[in-house]
């Protein structure tokens, strides 16, 4: 069993409905598994099965088409975060080890800067047609009906998911065709067993991420995926397209959510195709799951999941009941485990504990990682004894019930985007006035947490905005501090480690959070 089959069983139950929906855009699912073979075939002609093919593109059909078309050849599909800094996309195509770099012309200028440093990558493919590089058209050309005739394994690497770690070094997750079929059978069992192929689901997160997750679930039934084009996040534009194509689901992290609550007047569009809001990939606020809910109906579910293992647990839409007082205590709960994965809460010696009591979140299943690319250490970090130790902390109710309550890992969520402070704490340190950083989440009210540096400068230097162009000008722009504080010292325990919670709990001591 391998993702691409969804495509191509689709297309022989539902060849005439649409696949891939936009601007002038309506390709049928028989049509659509062609030009997917075509890729796979071609894609087999330059490389071979098993290699890497990195993605960098804003949300196009043609997009996801290449991630299905590589996964078509057996090769491990790499789609790269289009908030990416060069440097960081240069990183990462050379620890995968990628053939072929296929992007949008969005990200000319990358393409024409790293394809001097990267010999390696034997093809640099435009999805327009742009002078000096290979045109994605050539890849369509054969005229060819069936998928390649390769044996896919379950357990060959489908999607290899870059996500940066605690050293601020991005680690490759080996996502498995085992991995991701599972979270699909997963979704379709417990968040949308309702689903079609009279529906359609609408793409505004990057589908570098969870988007593409939740869209394969609308494949394997002959769903439509829409694609917009719109240049970024736009709240009155992305409801005019939900009533234009008559969107009946969508993927948003909570941000998003959150941005389209503060459209004025936002009663006035039109937004009743919709039937599922399927919200990931950071904290959901209780708060706005309840406006959320008001305002558009009891039209989401929400999962709970990581890189490592996509999809662990989560609530479906029944659920969420705002006229139960014992039903309101869950708009702040992640949800249960889903049938086919264990989950345990043990606390630092491994040991599982009882009800209400916190711990960290381990998991295992067929939704779990076999580890990092070349990474053995960092695998071996993370998978203890065959659990995989998420770096959460929470606690399940007497009624099953996950609540996360923090983590034991820095990371910060802000409008989805994972961001590790160290990276940025190195990159502060490179700056010559700079002696000292602390890189911290704070509360905001849009993305949920912003990117604080709290910093011991030298000599009287307080220049805030140079410190935030210094790592603009060395990181992805959602990295970069959105605010900066001198202070004259950090605390420190005993060991000389700086005492993060302490510099984040005033920060923190007015904000009632749940998640």
């Amino acid at each position: 069993m391998h993702l691409a089959h969804f495509v191509y069983r689709s297309a022989r139950n539902h060849p005439e409905s649409s696949l891939w929906l936009g601007p002038g855009i309506d390709i049928n699912y028989a049509e659509g598994a062609r030009r997917i073979s075509n890729i796979a075939h071609n894609l087999l002609t330059l490389g071979a099965q098993r290699d890497r093919v990195a993605i960098m593109s804003k949300n196009r059909f043609e997009a996801f088409e290449i991630f299905l078309g590589a996964q078509a050849a057996g090769m491990a599909a790499t789609p790269l975060n289009p908030k990416l800094h060069a440097d960081e996309v240069s990183i990462m195509l050379s620890d995968a080890g990628a053939r072929f770099f296929v992007f949008s012309p969005d990200f000319l200028e990358i393409a024409e800067l790293l394809r001097p440093r990267h010999p390696e990558v034997e093809h640099w493919i435009c999805i327009e047609d742009r002078d000096g590089f290979e045109t994605y058209g050539s890849l369509l050309l054969g005229g060819r009906d069936a998928a390649p005739n390769i044996l896919i394994e379950p357990d060959d690497v489908a999607w290899l998911f870059y996500t940066s770690g605690t050293t601020g070094k991005p680690k490759g997750v080996m996502e498995t065709h085992r991995n991701l079929v599972s979270v699909v059978e997963q979704l379709r069992l417990c968040l949308f067993p309702h689903v079609n192929e009279t529906d359609r689901v609408i793409h505004f997160a990057p589908i570098a991420h969870a988007s593409a997750t939740f869209g394969l679930v609308y494949l394997s039934v002959a769903g439509a995926q829409i694609f917009p084009e719109l240049p970024r996040f736009d709240p009155p534009k992305v409801l005019e397209s939900i009533d234009r194509f008559g969107a009946t689901a969508s993927f948003m992290a909570p941000t998003m959510v959150q941005m389209l609550l503060q459209v004025p007047d936002i009663e006035r569009y039109n937004v009743e195709s919709l039937r599922d809001i399927f919200c990931a990939g950071a904290p959901m606020y209780a708060e706005v799951m309840k406006r959320a809910i008001e305002v558009f109906g009891p039209i989401f579910s929400q999962g709970y999941g990581q890189s490592e293992a996509p999809s662990q647990c989560g609530m479906h839409k029944s659920e969420y009941d705002l006229s139960s007082p014992e039903k309101m205590k869950r708009l702040a709960s992640i949800g249960r485990e889903y049938p086919a994965v264990l989950m345990r809460i043990v606390d630092e010696d491994g040991q599982e504990v009882g009800s209400n009591v916190a711990g960290e979140i381990t998991v295992r299943g067929n939704i779990v990682t076999p580890g990092y690319w070349n990474r053995p250490e960092a695998t071996n970090e993370a998978l203890k004894n065959g659990w995989l130790h998420t770096g959460d902390v929470g606690y399940r109710d007497e009624d099953g019930y996950i609540f996360i309550t923090d983590r034991v890992k820095d990371m910060i969520i802000s409008g989805g985007s994972n961001i590790y402070p160290r990276e940025i704490e190195e990159v502060l340190l490179e700056h010559p006035a700079i002696d000292e950083a602390c890189v911290i989440g704070v509360p905001d009210v849009v993305w949920g947490e912003a990117v604080k540096a709290v910093v011991v400068a030298r000599d009287g230097f307080d220049d805030a905005e140079a410190v935030i162009e210094f790592c603009r000008e060395r990181l992805a722009s959602y990295k970069k501090p959105k605010s900066v504080e001198f202070v004259d010292s950090l605390p420190k325990s005993a060991y000389g480690k700086v005492l993060k919670k302490d510099v984040k709990a005033r920060y923190w001591q007015n904000s009632s959070r749940a998640i």
